[in-house]
């Protein structure tokens, strides 16, 4: 066969991902918090964006709340249906954006829900029944006073300041370099000789110096192991006698929970014993652990879902933290009839601004489709565990985001980024929205399956009414219920145990021993 050049004819199908579409996907992803530093980045750097709330946004433009409701359709401008990112998917075209021409001078992003309408008083719930899809009505701005709470100090930070108050010179060294070596847990993690050779010091020195820094607070830090750290803790609270000294030298008899030996070794009574283990489960075995690390954020609902006086359940977006975006088109017609341009600066401002639109115009779609397509997932998603909603965990049914996708027809993939890093809020609690999506357990009866959530409801309920003299064995419990209706094997209720952190059978009748 002769080497040279040839054309040839290929025929290939592909998907073409426009910026568009590739903004809607990205944005749908999103939680609440994410989205609001989404937008505060394209709002500085899109000038013909504003939210409702900046002086620059004027009265023209069409605003829309990030996170608007979905309504009964009265007063939408007609009938209107934003595309959804499955129809973006399927008809996405790099040259041609139908969706494009809205109306823009019509109502199509105001009062697209019953709580808009003027009748509304914004009290009370929605005027709807059922399965409702309503947005929040709050849109001011409220102070977080946790933003302004200073970052705590870390365990270093907090030992390093009671050091430089205690020691000087050559000692505070030696402190500086032993309290370097605690972690987070409050233990010493190297031995003293290492220290002393590393720093050329004297053993002795280094072991008063450790011994001082023992004193520090908080109470049982620079241990070296668990019976020393809660020596720590004894002392301090004046209860290091010699029955708690004999104690303390063997934890692992008070593991195994041998009470008569621990007596004997004691030398005191089942009272008092009693009295020092109950002395003992005070004393915190990791004291270093109430400092240092980041401090926790309270997570942000992303929706709302509350019963309604009608009937049916409420679903709503959580706007609260989302500001209003509307496209500005007053400031796009101010800056497109500017003079004293060059023809080629003329030029190149109006390209800049038409993709300026074009960004800003695409963002309100965005954000508009975002809104409707999580409403419509998480309207289903109640609709299919309302026992959930009603009745608690152990109504919940098992659920796939196949199921969901059928029953709205999304595909599956758009599903699963509405339900990635969300949380509902509703009576029973906070949420993520992947909780409600679980495997089902098979019913033994024939009946209909029951979520894996619902059975470690059932395990742990089981195992919280134990008593000393009736701790039920794993194989106990996989009888108990396959005889209430759940065809479960012995494997799957130890793996549902542990995942709830509940120790074996032995275990619990030590607890129990130990508490009895």
């Amino acid at each position: 066969m002769a080497i040279g050049p040839r054309l040839d004819l290929r025929q290939s199908l592909q998907l073409v991902m426009t910026p568009q579409l590739q903004q809607a996907i990205k944005l749908l992803a999103l939680n609440n918090m994410e989205l609001e530093a989404y937008l505060g980045t394209e709002l500085d750097s899109n000038p013909l964006l504003a939210s409702s709330g900046s002086e620059d946004g004027g009265d023209a433009g069409e605003d829309f709340a990030a996170g608007d409701r979905e309504g009964d359709g009265e007063g939408d401008g007609g009938d209107f249906e934003p595309a959804t990112a499955d129809v973006l998917m399927t008809g996405a075209d790099a040259n041609i954006d139908a969706p494009l021409d809205v109306d823009y001078a019509s109502e199509t992003f105001h009062h697209d829900g019953p709580t808009d309408t003027a009748s509304y008083d914004g009290s009370g719930p929605a005027p709807d029944s059922g399965l409702s899809a309503t947005g929040s009505t709050s849109g001011g701005e409220t102070s977080d006073f946790d933003q302004f709470a200073a970052a705590e100090p870390s365990l270093l930070d907090f030992l390093l300041e009671q050091a430089g108050a205690v020691f000087d010179g050559v000692e505070l060294v030696i402190a500086r370099h032993v309290i370097d070596q605690i972690d987070e847990a409050g233990y010493l993690t190297v031995p003293l000789d290492d220290i002393a050779d590393r720093l050329d010091a004297d053993i002795a020195v280094v072991e008063a110096v450790l011994a001082r820094v023992q004193m520090f607070e908080p109470t049982g830090v620079g241990a070296r192991n668990l019976r020393e750290c809660l020596m720590l803790q004894a002392r301090e609270a004046d209860r290091l006698d010699p029955a708690m000294q004999a104690m303390l030298d063997n934890l692992d008899i008070l593991a195994r929970g041998d009470k008569v030996t621990l007596r004997r070794l004691c030398g005191v009574d089942a009272e008092d014993l009693d009295d020092m283990i109950r002395e003992l489960r005070r004393y915190n075995p990791k004291p270093g652990l109430r400092y240092g690390g980041e401090r926790s954020q309270p997570v942000v609902p992303d929706i709302f879902v509350s019963r309604l006086a009608s009937g049916g359940w409420g679903v709503e977006l959580n706007t609260a933290t989302l500001p209003r975006v509307l496209v500005d088109r007053g400031y796009y017609t101010e800056l497109s009839h500017s003079s004293g341009r060059t023809p080629e600066a003329e030029r190149a401002a109006r390209n800049y601004l038409s993709e300026c639109l074009i960004s800003a115009t695409w963002l309100v779609k965005a954000l508009d489709q975002r809104a409707r397509t999580i409403i419509k997932v998480t309207s289903e998603l109640v609709r299919q565990q309302e026992a959930f909603f009603e009745h608690g965990v152990h109504h919940l049914k098992p659920l796939t985001l196949r199921n969901v996708a059928e029953a709205i027809g999304m595909h599956e993939s758009t599903v699963s980024r509405v339900t990635s890093n969300k949380y509902l809020s509703c009576d029973r609690g906070l949420f993520e929205l992947k909780y409600f999506f679980t495997a089902g357990i098979a019913s033994s009866d024939g009946g209909e399956a029951v979520s894996g959530l619902a059975v470690k409801d059932r395990i742990a309920r089981l195992i919280a009414a134990e008593t000393a003299n009736n701790i039920l064995s794993d194989d106990r419990l996989v009888d108990v219920l396959n005889a209430e209706g759940f065809n479960i094997a012995r494997r799957t209720v130890t793996k549902y145990r542990e995942a709830l952190g509940l120790g074996s059978s032995v275990a619990r009748r030590r607890a129990k021993k130990l508490d009895g």
